[in-house]
C-alpha cells in the first residue's frame, strides 16, 4: 500500500470555500486502477492558517504514479489555479509506503 498526502495551509476565513471545492469536485479517483480510499482531513488552527491534508490510499506506489500521469488526474485538477488563493503557498506532498496496518478485524 502507498499513502499520498498533501498538506494545505488554508487562509483564515477560506475554510468553507476550500472544503466546498473538494466536496464538489469530480475527483475521478473511482475510475483509477489501484485506488483504495480518499480522506480530506481538517487539522488545527495555527498562526495564520488552518491545516488540512488530503490522504489517498493506493494499492502501490506504481498505481499512485500512474494516477499522476493519467487523463483522470488532469481532469480532476483542471481549473485549480483559476480561483482566488485559498491557501498560503503550494501544498506540501508527502508519500509513504505502508509498513504495518492494524485494523478492527485484527483485534477479533
Amino acid at each position: 500500500m502507498f499513502i499520498a498526502m498533501n498538506r494545505f495551509k488554508v487562509l483564515p476565513g477560506s475554510e468553507a470555500e476550500f472544503e466546498a471545492v473538494w466536496q464538489n469536485r469530480d475527483s475521478q479517483l473511482h475510475t483509477v486502477p489501484g485506488f483504495v480510499e480518499f480522506n480530506l482531513l481538517k487539522g488545527p488552527e495555527r498562526d495564520g492558517y488552518t491545516l488540512y491534508s488530503s490522504h489517498t490510499l493506493f494499492e502501490s506506489r506504481e498505481h499512485f504514479e500512474a494516477w499522476t500521469k493519467s487523463e483522470a488526474f488532469r481532469q480532476a485538477h483542471r481549473g485549480a489555479g483559476e480561483r482566488k488563493p485559498l491557501t498560503a503557498g503550494h501544498p506540501e506532498f508527502e508519500g509513504f509506503e505502508v509498513l504495518q496496518t492494524i485494523g478492527m478485524s485484527a483485534a477479533a
